[in-house]
């Protein structure tokens, strides 16, 4: 069973950065893609950043290209997301998931992706204030 635990969410102001972290355990092979989600309030889930396990591809969406960056470390099972230049509209709880995806990991960022994510954690609160 694979477990995601995320962790590094707080409030900051706008124009600061936070860096989520994500702790995989169980992570089998089947896992090609992991990605950071998002769900602000009343809104629905967001998939803003994704990366192939395999070579370590990264996707964005828009409205984070630019500021957010996704990464992994194999040897700690980790999976980061560096965001800078945060906005108001950034807060939102993130959360950290993984899937096969066929391997085609930007479908993560489609509208419905999150559908195709196989495993999810509980969530990290980010909150930025103006």
């Amino acid at each position: 069973q694979v477990q995601l635990v995320e962790s590094g969410g707080g409030s900051v102001q706008a124009g600061g950065s936070l860096r989520l972290s994500c702790a995989e355990s169980s992570v089998t092979d089947s896992s090609k893609c992991m990605a950071w989600f998002r769900q602000a309030p009343g809104k629905g889930r967001e998939g803003v950043a994704v990366i192939s396990t395999g070579d370590s591809s990264t996707f964005y969406a828009d409205s984070v290209k630019g500021r957010f960056t996704i990464s992994q470390d194999n040897a700690k099972n980790t999976i980061y997301l560096q965001m800078t230049s945060l906005k108001p509209e950034d807060t939102a709880m993130y959360y950290c998931t993984a899937g096969d995806l066929g391997g085609y990991c930007t479908v993560a960022l489609d509208e419905q992706g999150y559908y195709a994510m196989d495993y999810w954690g509980k969530g990290t609160l980010v909150t930025i204030s103006a």
